[in-house]
């Protein structure tokens, strides 16, 4: 009898397994939780890449709902996420910066002069140390900041214009008021 019982153990083990990967493919990979939602955006100052001699730090667009967009010319799926910032930043609904990740500044120039420029300004991270400052998995990666510098939402991977229509809008409606 008790050989038995010992035999259900592996049997239980693969149930509460198969439990666990059922629950983790329902989820969006999009959507990791991140400690900074509801917190101040972490501060820095660092060089724009049209004009390396001037700073861009986050509190320059206090009292402004923004995004922060964080991309690298190098990134593979930020290049498909181009097109669908371009058209959002056309409506200049907010201000949207760019935070180039790890990138070489001539690259990021060519880059921009190719696809075209979304951004009002775009600060470099040359180091990434920005990046692990505001838990970063990699690019792209964006950021609703409101009014008061506080992070409200984080975007994982490419906007597309259903997260946009769907997450992006919605959210900086309600912020702006």
């Amino acid at each position: 009898m008790k050989s038995k019982k010992l035999l259900l153990i592996p049997l239980a083990l693969f149930v509460v397994l198969l439990g666990f990967l059922a629950v983790g493919l329902r989820r969006d990979p999009h959507e990791i939780p991140s400690p900074l939602v509801g917190k101040p955006a972490p501060g820095f100052s660092l060089p724009r890449l049209e004009a390396p001699e001037q700073h861009f730090a986050p509190a320059d667009l206090k009292g402004k709902v923004w995004l922060l967009n964080v991309w690298a010319s190098w990134c593979v799926s930020c290049r498909d996420e181009h097109p669908v910032l371009v058209e959002f930043a056309g409506r200049n609904l907010v201000p949207v910066v760019g935070l180039d990740y790890k990138d070489n500044p001539t690259d990021a120039q060519a880059w921009l002069a190719r696809f075209g420029n979304p951004y009002g300004m775009v600060a470099v991270d040359a180091e990434g140390r920005i990046g692990i400052d505001y838990g970063v998995y990699g690019v792209p990666e964006t950021y609703v900041i409101d009014k008061q510098g506080v992070i409200a939402h984080k975007h994982i991977g490419p906007l597309t214009a259903e997260v946009i229509e769907q997450e992006i809008l919605p959210l900086i409606r309600k912020l702006s008021i």
